[in-house]
């Protein structure tokens, strides 16, 4: 159980480290890209009396942006979630119909 437990944890510290968050530089024409990501993790387990017991593990990531290197300015280039920009559309379609709906209904 405690090999379990220290394994699950030692792979939860390796899942954070800053080589997940950066990936290795590309060079282009002089010019560097250094892409990032948001990563997120944790770990756990447990166990009972009889010695009984079980570990868990999860990792996300997600494209945070890049860098881009150019004669020695950084500029950031944050990631487009594309996902979170059509919710947001959906978001403000289905206020914009509920409001002309009460905005009718008052006319009527």
């Amino acid at each position: 159980m405690t090999n379990v437990l220290n394994d699950t944890v030692q792979r939860t510290i390796d899942g954070m480290q800053p080589r997940q968050v950066y990936a290795e530089p590309i060079e282009r024409d002089g010019v560097i890209f250094l892409a990032a990501a948001k990563v997120r993790g944790g770990g756990g387990g447990g166990g009972d009396t009889e010695g009984n017991g079980g570990a868990g593990f999860g990792l996300t990531a997600k494209p945070a942006g890049m860098y881009v290197i150019r004669n020695g300015d950084a500029e950031w280039k944050p990631a487009l979630d594309l996902n979170r920009v059509i919710l947001g559309g959906q978001i403000v379609a289905i206020v914009a119909l509920l409001v002309l709906r009460s905005i009718l209904k008052r006319r009527a």
